[in-house]
């Protein structure tokens, strides 16, 4: 498996990254999309981003379309709604696939290394609810899942979809990962 930092991505403004630009934080790392029913959590990654940075947070989100079609909007179209709904300012990246065979390697490698989202028992029975089958682990079940990666890059947690940015048990895994 490809070291998880060292995986090319590409800012929402174009610009190449890595997530090893974030080496000693701790990364939450979360698949966004604008038109979906969990969008407003963008004002929970927004808030945990601006209360815990300065302790070593970064919030990195990654819009996708593979769910619904969800997220249809370009770059530049995402990167004005994130910053003009929700006051976005934790970094965001290009739009990306993260389920199917066409997958980009960044998702590839989480999913590998965290095949199971935590508590995901609950939004698969959601999505069979909607008339959706939901896709099987590893692959990402739905739009805002969350991996927390620790400060070397090993990927600590990972979480549902339907888990909002302040669920205790996020917090607790986000806190002991910024205490180590």
């Amino acid at each position: 498996m490809a070291d998880i930092q060292n995986i090319a991505v590409q800012r929402i403004d174009g610009q190449p990254a890595t997530l090893g630009d974030y080496t000693g934080k701790v990364l939450l790392v979360v698949n966004v999309a604008s038109k979906c029913g969990l969008t407003p959590q963008y004002e929970g990654l927004e808030a945990l981003y601006r209360s815990k940075r300065a302790a070593g947070l970064e919030v990195l989100g990654f819009p996708a379309n593979d769910f619904k079609g969800q997220e249809p909007g370009s770059d530049a179209e995402i990167a004005s709604f994130c910053s003009t709904k929700y006051d976005v300012s934790f970094p965001m990246f290009s739009k990306i696939v993260v389920t199917g065979a066409d997958k980009h390697p960044l998702y590839a490698a989480l999913t590998q290394a965290q095949p199971e989202a935590r508590n995901s028992e609950g939004m698969r029975k959601n999505l069979q609810g909607y008339g959706i089958t939901p896709n099987p682990a590893p692959e990402v079940l739905w739009n805002f899942e969350k991996f927390v990666l620790a400060r070397d890059g090993s990927v600590a947690a990972r979480f549902s979809p339907d888990t909002k940015p302040d669920d205790p048990a996020l917090l607790a895994v986000l806190d002991a990962e910024l205490a180590r």
